[in-house]
This record gives structure tokens, sequence and C-alpha cells, in this order.
């Protein structure tokens, strides 16, 4: 069990639902939730103890690494896909810069690090069926080259320092609690608020645009499990390949309209996240996570959708 846990990008997608869970898991006075920009309030404030920290801070992040006696370190802030693109320089400065000061503190304090890749870390150039796990990793948006940048900064604090750095290439995600955040799959979580409140979606990318998703539950599970395996078990550490469920938006809408039958659909494409989307693998191999610890995803897409709906309509009635 680690003494303390630390989770940067706490008010981002993955990192809101993860430090709830962590602080279930191992208490709420040793996860540690972290955030920049937002302002750290409600749940988190309310469940355990938070602080503001740029990541791009080297001092700073050292100062509550040490301060806070921290030994695991969750690290998630980052731009993401499309809103990436759009601010490159920006992109590189939070996720490459970010990570390394991680890293660093890792290194001085003896932290293990989990760093969230993505299928964003492969390109055009990547075979887009069962992508297997060790693969050409080219990918074409100024995200994905941090996330393959990050992979191998992680694996050289590994054979370099001994760092204990591990991670995962996660899928498009789902969550009916945080609302998206500039993500090429976004579509898979805006289609759900559309379909409760309006009936209507109008989805960015094209009907047939097949990628793997997950649902944030297994999200988290993976995040969880992965950290907690015997080192001994693991031929790789970062960049795991894990999936769930694979759809089209078109699929994905007609798993929606067996709740709610008067749903429909239109699409009006973004370019740039189609290309984006157009770039990545249809669907991943994630057989070696599966072998070394043992991953196994509890939803798919009926499932998914049908919990998604429940949960969100719940929430939008209480709004």
């Amino acid at each position: 069990m680690p003494d303390k846990i630390l989770v940067t990008g706490a008010t981002g997608q993955i990192g809101a639902e993860l430090t709830l869970a962590l602080r279930e898991r191992y208490g709420a006075d040793r996860v540690v939730a972290v955030g920049h920009r937002r302002e750290l309030s409600g749940e988190l404030a309310q469940t355990g103890p938070c602080c503001r920290v740029d990541v791009r801070d080297a001092a700073a992040l050292d100062a509550t690494v040490s301060g806070q006696r921290i030994t695991v370190i969750y690290h998630l802030a980052a731009l993401l896909s499309a809103v990436a693109e759009a601010r490159p320089m920006l992109a590189w400065d939070i996720n490459m810069n970010g990570l390394l000061n991680v890293l660093e503190s890792a290194r001085k304090h003896g932290c293990q690090v989990f760093f969230p890749s993505s299928v964003a870390a492969f390109g055009p150039g990547t075979p887009v069926f069962d992508t297997p796990q060790d693969t050409v990793q080219h990918p074409a948006t100024i995200y994905g080259i941090t996330k393959v940048a990050g992979e191998l900064l992680c694996d050289y604090y590994h054979r370099r320092y001994g760092v204990d750095a591990r991670g995962v290439r996660y899928p498009g995600l789902i969550s009916n609690r945080v609302p998206p955040g500039g993500g090429t799959t976004d579509y898979a979580v805006d289609i759900f608020y559309a379909a409760i409140e309006q009936r209507h979606y109008d989805c960015f990318l094209r009907a047939d645009t097949q990628l793997d998703m997950m649902y944030m539950p297994d999200a988290i599970a993976a995040a969880i499990r992965l950290m907690e395996t015997d080192a001994g078990r693991l031929t790789h550490r970062s960049g795991f390949n894990v999936t769930a469920m694979n759809f089209t938006p078109a699929q994905l809408a007609a798993a929606i309209r067996q709740h709610l039958p008067d749903f429909t659909i239109d699409y009006a494409i973004d370019p740039l996240r189609q290309a984006i989307a157009d770039s990545w693998p249809r669907h991943m191999d994630d057989s070696a996570a599966r072998a070394e610890w043992g991953w196994q995803p509890r939803f798919d897409l009926p499932s998914m959708t049908a919990d998604m709906l429940a949960h969100l309509a719940a929430r939008l009635r209480r709004a």
C-alpha cells in the first residue's frame, strides 16, 4: 500500500474520478489532489487534501512532493488532442516539461509514477487493426508526439535511474461525471448529453469512424491495477495497450436508440478532428496487458450505454 499519493491534473476528465477512487481505496487523507487553472472545490476539496501547483514549475512541484511525503504520483496534467493541435507550443510545454518535472521529483524522492499515454501515440504508418503492443509509432499530431516522447522518457528514467514509471495507452474515454476536455473522441460523451436533453446530436466525426473506447470506471481500474502489480510480472512498463470496446458514431447512436427510440443523429464533420481520428488505429491488441497484469474490462457497448444514460440523466435532473 502506498504511503501517500499525488494526483496532478486532478480536475480533469480522468483525474477527478481517479482521485476519488484512490481516496476510497487508500484513505482520503493519503491522496493529494493537484490542479492549476480550475478552482479546487466541490467533492475534491471536501473529501481530502488539495493544492494548486503548475506542473511546469519544477520547484513548486518538488516542494509539494517533498513536503507532502509523496511516494506515488499519478501524472494526468496535459492538454488533449484537439486543444493541443490548436496550441502546439503550449501543449509541448505542459505535456513534456510537466512530465520531466514529475520524473525528476520521482528520481529525487523515490516515487512511483503513473503516466497515461494514448492511442494517439500511433500514427498513419501503424497497423490499424489489432495494433500490436510493440509497433511503429509515428504520430501525426503534437499530442501524439508528446505521448510517444513521454513513454520513452519514462522508460529512460526507469533504465537510467530506477524510477518505477508505468503507464497505459488509453483509447477514447467516456465519463458520466466530468465534461469533455478537448479530445477527438469527445463525441462519445457529448452525444449522451445531447440525447438526453435534445434527442438529437450533430456529430463532428463521420458515421463510420471506428475507434477503441473505454468507460471511465474501467480506465480507473486499469490505472490502479497496473500500479499495484508486482514489478516482477512486467515485461513492458509504459505504454500498455488497453481497450474495452470498439464502435463507430453510427453504432453508438443505435445503442442509444435502444433506450431513447426518438433519438436522431446528423453529421457535421470537423476536418481537424476527423483527420486526427483517421490517423489512429481502429483497434488495439491489448494481450500484453492481459497477460502481464491481468487487465480485463467490465463494460462493453450495451452495458456502458445503459449505465451512462442512467447516471447522466439523474445528474442532469439534479442540476
